[in-house]
Parts: C-alpha cells; structure tokens; sequence
C-alpha cells in the first residue's frame, strides 16, 4: 500500500483580498492565513503517516520580501524531514526560477525538478516513479508534456505539472496540453497545479487539480485543501481522498428579498445564512459577500442607507461568534417594485432623467454630464459610497448604483410612494 499527498498553490504569504481593509476586521487571522494552512498540510502527512509528499507548484506568490518566506518553507519541510517524509516539488508560475530572486538550501528530503526539462525520479524503497518539470520563467506559453517520458513499466508513475490544461476561465495559459497528452504517457496519477478550483478531471487515469490550500479571495469560495491517494498493492489508485487545508472559508450568501418589505426578515434571513455558512465552515472563520436580489420595496433604503446596513449587517455578524464570520462586501443586486415605464409618463423632466439614465446603463464608461449634476446633489455620505466604487473595472457597477438611488427619488414624493 503506498498513501502520498498532493498539494499545490499555496501561495504563501499572499495576503487575503477585501479583509483587513475594515475596521474590526480580524488581521491576525487573515495575515496568517495562507502559512496556518500550509501548516495544516505538514501536519495532516505526518498525522497520516504518508510515504510522500508532491507539490504541484506556486509554493510562494513571488518573490520573496525578505526571507522570512523561505525560513518558514524550509522549517515545514523539516517538520516532515524528521518524520522521514520525502518531498517533490516542481516550480510554477509564481515561483518559477526567473521569479525568486533570493534562495535557500532546502533539507534533504526535498527534490526539486528541473525547469530546463522533464525529469524522472524514482522514489527510494517503493515502486514510485515521479515524472516532472518545473518553470524556468514567469510565463510559459509551450506545451511541456512531449518532454515527459512514457511510464516505467512495474512501477506506480505520477506526472508532477503545472499547467492550465486546456483552459479554465479566470486563469492564464501557461503549459497548456490537452487530456489526451496526459493520457499517452500511461501514468497512474497526473498532479496538477496552477488551477485554483479543485477538479478531478479523470479517474482513468487520474488527472487532478488539487485546488489551493488556502483562498485568497471570495472568487475562491468553498473548501480549499489537497488529495490524499492510496495505491493498492497492483498498483493501482484506490481513492483519492479530499481533505480541507484552509483556515478562512470564503463563501458568497445569496438573499433572496423578492417581495420583503420589513428590515426585521431582511436581518433574519441573513441571520439565518450566516449561521448556517458557520456551521458548515467546522471552526474556520468564514469571510462573506452577501448578495442581495429579488424586487424589493426596500431597494432604495439598501442603496441609500449602505452605512447603516452595513452595521447592522456586522452585528448580526458579531451575534454568530468571535472570529466566526466576517463580511467582506455587501452587493446590492435588488430591483424596485415600482414601474419605470409609469414613471416616464409622469412629466417630461422625469421622462429626460430616465433616458438619461439608460443611455449612461448602455455605455457606463462615459458618465453624462447630467448624471454628474445629479451625483453631485446626493448625501456626502452617498456620494462617498459610489465614487469610492468608481474604478475602471467597477464604473458599470457604479452607475447601476447611482442609477437605483435616483430611480428611488424618482419614485417617492415625500417619502411616499407615487
């Protein structure tokens, strides 16, 4: 029976998007995320006694600040060291050799592979071949599987690779190859990095995409960890068993307000979601988005009033535990109850404003000046809220933003509806 784990994308010390940025926020927790994490790594093999360890690349998030990264990794490494734990390791986009600037000896149970070719490394006292390259620069657009050598025969072969496959939306081409490439070399085991989402691709042979161990951010929602496989005694993988790694859970809760009219249910079905995304989370602290959608006639209180929501947001946060769940953005995604055709009808001002706004809604990187006027006649305390979102990549966001707190107006008279 052989039993190893593979792991990649750790990431360590890349901070944790959207957190500390909030008075409260719990710092220490998020700053030490991705080292917790690679920590519970190093624990889980020695706990599980395995035979070895292989790391798919992107140990680090580049190159280092100072060498306290590093120091951290090699401790790790003894940890495993004086358990008699070999570790193999292949360099990827983030870490690859052009990348690290400064270096480290690493203890002797750590083998690195080449980032000039693919290379083959038996495993001492086992039937194990381990097949791999790493990167030898940041960006590599060529496939690297044709380097790799067809599987040893009479010995358990796992291909060792940093790769975005044959695409995956959000992430980069980097040694791009294609299921059939993997499947010629006749390997047991392919372990994949550089793709973030955990993926088991094929079970004949097993291709894998570990996933990272730690989430950085709510783009990387959900369980984050490795794969602990058992080889039976023909040589072949009897499971692949997921573990989780990480230490903070992202996870975005939907709330659905179609037709809620009171803020006390609002409150209660967040409420509700927060304690059922702690409970799930098993101790981790859970970092949150909360998105709120559905016609509601407290659309514009939301967009409006975002300050107070998002206190009253953090306090039902606060009631779920210390350190139990954080929120990182609340995302207002309502829609009025009230008919914008009908407010069109009401005057030819309103009518000039609506078609205003819907020709800044189909081109919102150019905001009309007579949108301008009217964000500048807002509550300061609104204004900050939109123009703080007022990036280039958020303008579209913005204006919807903008767009809701003046429908809102539109269609209210002194603070009743029309």
């Amino acid at each position: 029976m052989i039993r190893f784990i593979h792991a990649a994308d750790a990431h360590i010390d890349s901070p944790l998007k959207g957190l500390e940025m909030h008075d409260g926020a719990p710092v220490d927790v998020v700053r030490g995320a991705t080292r917790r994490a690679f920590e519970n790594l190093v624990q889980l093999a020695i706990d599980e006694k395995i035979d070895f360890l292989v790391l798919a690349g992107d140990l680090y998030d580049g190159d280092w600040k100072d060498y306290s990264t590093g120091l951290f990794f090699r401790g790790q490494l003894v940890r495993l060291r004086d358990k008699h734990i070999p570790v193999y390791l292949i360099a990827g986009n983030h870490d690859a050799a052009s990348v690290i600037s400064r270096k480290l000896s690493l203890p002797e149970n750590a083998h690195v592979f080449s980032t000039r070719t693919a290379e083959s490394m038996e495993v001492a006292g086992l039937p194990v071949v381990i097949h791999g390259r790493g990167f030898p620069n940041r960006g590599v657009p060529e496939n690297f599987t044709p380097e790799y050598p067809v599987a040893v025969p009479n010995k358990f072969n796992i291909g060792l690779l940093h790769t975005s496959l044959n695409g995956r939306t959000g992430y980069d081409t980097y040694a791009p190859c294609s299921e059939t490439d993997l499947r010629q070399k006749g390997y047991g085991y392919w372990a994949l990095g550089h793709i973030h989402q955990p993926e088991v691709i094929s079970q004949d042979p097993w291709i894998v995409f570990s996933g990272n161990c730690q989430g950085r951010d709510v783009k990387e929602s959900g369980p984050r960890g490795c794969r602990l496989v058992t080889v039976n005694d023909l040589l072949q993988v009897e499971n692949a068993e997921w573990h989780d790694l990480d230490v903070v859970r992202w996870t975005v809760l939907e709330i659905d307000l179609a037709g809620v009219g009171e803020e006390s249910e609002v409150l209660s079905r967040v409420t509700h979601s927060m304690a059922k995304a702690v409970t799930e989370a098993n101790g981790r602290l859970v970092a949150a988005r909360i998105v709120f959608s559905g016609a509601t006639p407290l659309h514009g209180s939301l967009h409006r009033e975002t300050h107070r929501w998002r206190a009253e947001l953090l306090g039902r946060a606060q009631d779920q535990g210390e350190d139990a769940i954080w929120i990182e953005r609340i995302k207002v995604s309502t829609s009025p109850v009230y008919d914008v055709a009908q407010l069109a009808e009401r005057d030819s001002l309103t009518k000039i404003v609506l078609e205003t706004l819907e020709e800044a809604q189909v081109q919102p990187g150019n905001l009309p000046d007579d949108i301008k006027e009217m964000l500048d006649i807002l509550p300061p305390e609104i204004r900050f809220e939109v123009e703080s979102d007022w990036g280039e990549n958020q303008r579209a966001q913005a204006m919807e933003d903008v767009r809701a707190i003046i429908l809102d107006a539109l269609g209210t008279t002194g603070g009743q509806s029309s």
